[in-house]
């Protein structure tokens, strides 16, 4: 496979499931497995970067066969460590390319990781993948954030996000190219971590996904199926192949 940046090694792997924001919540992580059961209809699902298996374990115990591809082998490690974590496959590659064999009748993308798709090609390509997976009537589901410009001042390209005696958070954002980088710095060590992104817009996928031969089925502000509205700060989307 294609070598790229591995952002998700060792040192961010081994601390990922410590996190404490909305997604590591039991209760959003048991509405999002409720959810994703549903679009699966008793069918097979693939999980793009499937990480250390926090929506997959428990997409897997509600009787879902859950497969999935990761190009961290250190995530896939943490995967393999949890009950039950070691009856998912799981193909070593990139989410925009790597095949899996057989069909599937849900592909689902979590928390913006659709962003980790550094440029608009490969993004394409990930809807692509997604399709060449899916039987005819499949789903593909992303869960991604909405770009936060409006909470740039003008003439800036930062928006904090985190502000604490143990780590500075910011994301910067160039609208020319749509390149996002989240940027954090801790105090106590010294140390600073940055992630490349790229944000994309609702209309944006829509677009690609209907390159790849899917339409919009839903759209929500989360995975409770509250409306999406103009205030929302995510979304998840749901596009249905053929």
């Amino acid at each position: 496979m294609t070598e790229l940046p591995n952002y998700f090694a060792a040192d961010v792997a081994d601390d990922y499931d410590a996190g404490d924001g909305h997604e590591f919540q039991a209760k959003v992580i048991a509405e999002t497995a409720d959810v994703l059961a549903a679009l699966a209809a008793g069918g097979r699902a693939l999980e793009l970067a499937i990480g250390t298996g926090r929506v997959a374990l428990p997409l897997a115990a509600r009787g879902v066969s859950v497969t999935g591809i990761e190009y961290s082998t250190d995530m896939v490690a943490q995967l393999r460590r949890k009950p039950g974590g070691d009856a998912i496959p799981v193909t070593m590659g990139d989410m925009a390319s790597a095949r899996v064999a057989g069909e599937f009748s849900l592909v689902y993308l979590v928390f913006n990781t659709i962003m980790n798709l550094t440029t608009q090609d490969a993004q394409v390509d990930c809807f692509a993948n997604a399709s060449a997976h899916l039987v005819p009537g499949g789903r593909f589901v992303i869960e991604v954030m909405v770009p936060e410009l409006r909470k740039l001042p003008p003439g800036q390209r930062a928006v904090p996000f985190q502000t604490g005696p143990d780590v500075w958070a910011f994301d910067l954002y160039d609208t020319a190219s749509q390149a996002h980088s989240s940027n954090y710095g801790y105090p106590a060590t010294g140390r600073f971590a940055s992630l490349p992104f790229r944000y994309v817009w609702p209309s944006e996928l829509d677009l690609m996904a209907r390159m790849a031969g899917m339409t919009l089925e839903h759209r929500w502000a989360d995975w409770d199926r509250s409306p999406f509205e103009h205030e929302s700060t995510k979304h998840v989307s749901v596009w249905r192949k053929g």
